[in-house]
């Protein structure tokens, strides 16, 4: 095969791995709220991609390749730490107080907060008013959402308001790890790096989840056993794979676009499934984000 063909072969590959994320990350907001149920949070996190991780691992061994040599290790526990301690963690978090459908459509402003930071780390490239109004009418788009939740006052306000914090802690971590493995030199074997990164990050969260106390609060049930199933098959090991696939073979800025996707696969899922609340202020804010998120990308 020519190196020309090999090229395109490699890029609808990374087209279709994207897809996959696009796809089976919009399911995993449902998964999360559903395995919340019983199992805390970090907890959940931690052991879901430590077993993903070494699943991954053990399928590589397996058929004869190896894991990425010891001296690349910091660089991936680096990555690690922002893209699944701060991003998957903030998540789960989040989903304590607030809606999967919501936490979703918050999740959409992912691509300004990558796009964000990867002008930020460009060598003599100052952010332009545009980017800076764009970041003005995204905050108004996050506004708009969940301000009558937040002024509701009381414990329910005060939890809602956390839970929006967490989710944007959540995209910085996952942008900042986005830009940092586009930058650094990682392992050639993207699958091996992306199981080392699980096992790392799930690591951080079983740490965290020891030192908030979440062990004794664990227990089991076949529903939230199967969300839990669910979450680190398909949305660790499949798509986490896939995910790392897409971002070292596409541009940052056109894989970030499956946060446009996920939201509305997850208020979907959220209102037909749990009955979560849909009304016309989340279209409009969400409307809002998009438009920030685009005058922020228009180069």
């Amino acid at each position: 095969m020519s190196t020309h063909g090999a090229a395109a072969e490699t890029r609808t590959r990374a087209w279709g791995a994207w897809l996959v994320v696009c796809v089976v990350w919009g399911t995993t907001y449902l998964g999360i709220k559903v395995a919340l149920e019983t199992i805390p949070p970090f907890v959940m996190g931690g052991l879901r991609y430590v077993i993903a991780g070494a699943l991954l691992a053990l399928i590589l061994r397996a058929r004869g390749h190896r894991l990425p040599a010891r001296s690349t290790w910091g660089a991936i526990a680096v990555v690690s730490l922002f893209m699944i301690g701060f991003g998957n963690g903030g998540v789960v978090w989040a989903e304590q107080s607030l809606s999967s459908g919501l936490t979703a459509v918050l999740i959409g402003t992912s691509p300004f907060w990558m796009v964000g930071v990867d002008a930020l780390l460009r060598q003599r490239q100052r952010a332009h008013l545009r980017q800076w109004l764009g970041l003005a009418i995204g905050f108004a788009g996050i506004v708009i959402l969940v301000w009558p939740d937040i002024t509701a006052g009381g414990e329910p306000g005060r939890n809602f308001g956390w839970g929006v914090v967490a989710v944007q802690l959540a995209c910085a971590g996952w942008a900042i790890g986005s830009a940092y493995t586009k930058r650094h030199v990682l392992p050639g074997d993207v699958l091996g790096s992306a199981a080392l990164q699980m096992i790392f990050g799930g690591i951080v969260m079983m740490i965290a989840a020891t030192a908030l106390g979440e062990w004794s609060h664990l227990s089991w049930t076949p529903k939230t056993t199967a969300a839990f199933a669910y979450l680190t098959i398909a949305g660790s090991l499949i798509a986490f794979a896939c995910f790392s696939y897409a971002l070292k073979h596409l541009d940052v800025a056109i894989v970030s676009l499956y946060s446009y996707v996920n939201p509305v696969i997850a208020v979907a899922l959220g209102a037909l499934l749990l009955g979560e609340p849909f009304n016309v202020r989340m279209l409009v804010a969400a409307a809002v984000i998009v438009v920030g998120i685009l005058v922020v990308r228009r180069k």
